[in-house]
């Protein structure tokens, strides 16, 4: 049976017409596009690119922040039969745009009147490139289109050929090619992630086995549109249920950008959030800090509310089970005088966050599970179209720690490294196979058929099968710290924990392969450690080495994490993991390869006889640049 986006699409413009699909603050509210007038839209925008001489299967990119014209440019594209090449507007070196548009070899590309400069930059050096199509108003230069003019080209073509240009959307298969979505590159160099028509539509059904979505329902955007879990999460499975999509009003800066974020929340009022673990934690600083703004009084009875609420909910999958039924009352109350006003600075409907990126540590689960607006961790990666488990809401469907429950029809194994089938509770990798398993790498077969075998996707990451049918996510392989015995660990649930709980460490990366011990390479949180010691370089050391001396046996976080893996040396840096010396990727990730790298002469140093010790000239150094 065909089930292309398109079919998709028409598929809930034949049922949800009159409904709001997309909702967009423009000038001084949000305001409504239906789902019939932005298939309108999508129409006229893809007749205008068949108008300019594009064919079926080329590739055109888009480059521009979340809005309307971003979703109904990219249904007109593949209503023309092109192929999308989404990018991150958080490419800001020409070599990363560069490669992704020679590489897919793209020949128009609509990009955002604030990202136009990175085009015009390059573009004596994309020879392939023959239209640029520019979304908000800006003096064009030779070669660039505005949308508008598109459109209007687009609007004359379909009065003339609008049976001939609906059939090119009709005749698209299955297998035909939706996107080429690269890779983040949180391990290795980007790939070019081929994924189908039916790879997407077949994931927002295996999706639907895990989430419900009524189509009263909002979804507020704020990741960049460009990856395929926005696709899928952010819009696709909101068609299909025929909800609504609410993006981010975007500012003249990415800053301004974000600031409107918590504006918009509260003017959107929406049901489901679509985030990562970083703008998660920064959610749960502002309630904090807004809570302690109240005085003592109000801070303490918070704080005992989230506790009575962490007793009473557990692991989220034995919620009130037991004698801790007693506790019902009493968290209703904290939530009726606590919790409900938290959730009021968030437009007061929200039901769940829809977690992406990196792996959501459990304490921030069980804080927003208190609060009333669970955040339902799940896996995936790009190419498995995202989506492989999730956490739902209802009885037995949501457990802390898990990645949730695989979704459905999916076969998925756990294999060792001699490809064994391990038993429930056993580590191994990760391997799936379903109709959400992408085509392959583009124009890249060697790693295809490294990845891809027997139709069975080798998922690079470790994890196990629960007796309790929830996947385990640990971390990916090649993350993994190795000891000089052979032994593999992986970092990532340390590396949560100790930015979490320390005021002290902003970001951590965790280093061995094959070393004689474990070293961290620390990002410290200037503001706490000067409020605590001042400018004082070797106090402040001292402070941060307490924090994780807290998690050898006998500290306070004793018997969490095997004694064996914890850094027996610190390399203290001055210079935070951040997007712009891509040691962070566009879904805030830090890159670890490249952390490595770049600071693969502090490394060195922590094993030599010097560098093992704590107060040494180099971190000294880096924490008084800090503190000065």
């Amino acid at each position: 049976m065909k089930k292309t986006i398109i079919d998709l699409f028409e598929s809930s413009v034949e049922k949800f017409g009159a409904k709001p699909f997309l909702l967009e603050k423009a000038t001084s509210e949000f305001e409504p596009t239906t789902y019939a007038e932005a298939r309108e839209i999508a129409l006229t925008t893809g007749a205008g690119l068949v108008a300019l001489g594009i064919e079926p299967k080329q590739a055109v990119s888009i480059l521009a922040e979340g809005c309307n014209a971003w979703i109904t440019s990219e249904l007109g594209l593949l209503y023309a039969g092109a192929v999308s090449v989404p990018l991150s507007i958080k490419l800001e070196e020409a070599n990363d745009l560069l490669f992704r548009l020679r590489h897919a070899e793209v020949c128009a590309i609509f990009v955002s009147r604030n990202q136009l400069p990175k085009i015009r930059n390059i573009r004596e050096q994309l020879p392939l490139l023959k239209h640029i199509i520019v979304l908000g108003d800006v003096e064009l230069q030779e070669g660039e289109i505005s949308l508008a003019e598109l459109n209007a080209m687009g609007e004359k073509y379909l009065a003339e050929h609008r049976e001939e240009f609906l059939a090119i959307g009709h005749a698209i298969q299955n297998d035909d090619y939706a996107t080429i979505t690269y890779t983040s590159g949180t391990t290795a160099d980007p790939k070019g992630v081929i994924l189908t028509h039916r790879n997407y539509t077949a994931n927002v059904e295996q999706a639907l086995t895990r989430i419900s979505i009524p189509s009263d329902y909002t979804m507020f955007i704020i990741l960049p549109l460009d990856h395929c879990f926005a696709h899928v999460a952010g819009f696709y499975i909101m068609v299909a249920c025929g909800a609504s999509v609410a993006t981010t009003q975007v500012g003249r800066t990415p800053l301004e950008t974000l600031k409107n974020v918590p504006t918009n929340i509260k003017e959107v009022k929406p049901h489901v959030l679509l985030s990562v673990p970083a703008l998660a934690k920064n959610f749960r600083k502002n309630i904090e800090a807004s809570i302690h703004k109240q005085g003592p009084t109000v801070e303490k009875l918070f704080k005992f509310a989230l506790k009575v609420a962490y007793e009473y909910n557990q692991d989220g999958y034995t919620k009130g089970k037991g004698w801790r039924f007693v506790l019902k009352p009493l968290v209703a109350l904290f939530d009726k005088i606590l919790f409900e006003k938290v959730r009021a600075g968030f437009g007061g409907n929200i039901k769940f966050f829809v977690g992406g990126g990196a792996l959501l540590d459990s304490e921030l689960q069980r804080f927003f599970y208190a609060v009333g607006m669970p955040m339902l961790q799940g896996y995936g990666l790009s190419e498995a179209t995202p989506i492989i488990s999730a956490n739902s809401l209802g009885k037995g469907r949501h457990r802390f720690g898990s990645s949730g429950k695989v979704i459905q029809p999916l076969e998925q194994r756990i294999l060792d490294d001699e490809g064994r089938e391990m038993p429930l509770g056993e580590k191994g990798e990760i391997v799936i196979k379903g109709e959400n398993v992408m085509a392959g790498y583009w124009k890249n077969p060697t790693a295809t058929a490294e990845t891809v075998v027997d139709g069975w996707l080798h998922t690079g990451d470790m994890g196990y099968m629960g007796k309790d049918g929830f996947l385990y996510v640990l971390g990916r392989f090649k993350s993994l710290l190795i000891a000089s015995d052979g032994e593999k660990y992986s970092p990532e649930g340390m590396e949560e924990a100790m930015v979490d709980k320390s005021p002290y460490i902003d970001q951590i990366i965790l280093h061995n392969n094959q070393n004689p011990y474990t070293i961290a390479i620390v990002v410290p949180n200037k503001d706490a450690l000067r409020r605590a010691v001042g400018n004082d370089a070797a106090k402040a050391a001292e402070l941060i080495d307490a924090e994780i001396r807290k998690y050898r046996t006998g500290g306070e976080f004793g018997e969490e994490f095997p004694d064996r893996w914890l850094p027996a040396a610190l390399a203290i840096v001055d210079e935070a993991f951040t997007e712009q010396n891509g040691l962070v990727n566009s879904t805030m990730k830090v890159v670890r390869n490249k952390v490595e790298s770049h600071f693969a002469d502090r490394i060195d140093y922590c094993y030599t006889a010097e560098g093992k010790q704590l107060q040494n000239e180099k971190n000294l150094a880096s924490l008084a640049k800090l503190l000065q």
